[in-house]
């Protein structure tokens, strides 16, 4: 069965996780199909979400300028991505997701809403498909079920632009929201580092997840 970053989104929003799989398939800690994207916009697109996951405090933290790139990996329904694209309305959102019906989804949201910068990309279950270097990727809620994360985040190395920045969101060992098993924030650098970033900055905005931002230690090969 295919695996869905948006239903990973999903579990690691809830505060009651539904059962985990002991299996794996590829780079992802789930399966699932989203074949009825519009059975989880209420869900996705909840405004209670904002009071934890403070959208636009976390866009205004990474300071980026309005012709800026970034890539969303899981983006299920567009709730950052969405975001991101009215805040930089010089600059293109990549909203990437492997499930069909999400990005179909996208697209039609992309068009009703005017965003002209909003990309919807389906990507594979081991390369998100960037289209373009970008300035930055962000991982909102996903991180935690990514397997072989070092090796994922060094291919993605080369989608980044010479300052590019990767953001990574995920809860907090301690809180009572997400999956059962979450990293911390400790691990995450650990296995960053091992990827070939390193940690630039650290926002303290979020009650529930850590904010983690890297950069490449050394610019990725041409």
């Amino acid at each position: 069965m295919r695996l869905s970053l948006s239903l990973l989104l999903l579990l690691a929003a809830c505060s009651h996780p539904a059962p985990r799989h002991d299996e794996h398939q590829g780079p992802y800690h789930a399966y699932h199909r989203f074949e009825r994207s519009e059975d989880w916009v209420a869900r996705f697109e909840d405004p209670a979400r904002d009071a934890w996951q403070k959208p636009d405090e976390v866009i205004r933290a990474l300071a980026l300028p309005a012709d800026a790139f970034v890539a969303d990996i899981g983006a299920a329904t567009g709730y950052f991505p969405v975001r991101f694209a009215r805040a930089l309305p010089q600059g293109r959102v990549f909203a990437v997701d492997i499930e069909p019906s999400m990005v179909a989804y996208l697209a039609a949201r992309a068009k009703r809403e005017g965003l002209a910068n909003l990309d919807p990309v389906l990507a594979a279950s081991d390369d998100p498909k960037i289209p373009a270097p970008v300035d930055l990727i962000i991982v909102v809620d996903t991180y935690h079920h990514l397997a072989e994360r070092s090796a994922y985040f060094r291919r993605l190395a080369s989608s980044l632009k010479a300052n590019g920045r990767v953001a990574i969101i995920d809860f907090k060992p301690e809180s009572r929201m997400g999956p059962m098993e979450k990293l911390a924030p400790a691990q995450v650098t650990s296995e960053m580092q091992a990827a070939g970033y390193a940690l630039v900055a650290q926002p303290d905005v979020l009650p529930e997840q850590y904010f983690l931002v890297f950069g490449l230690a050394q610019p990725p090969a041409r």
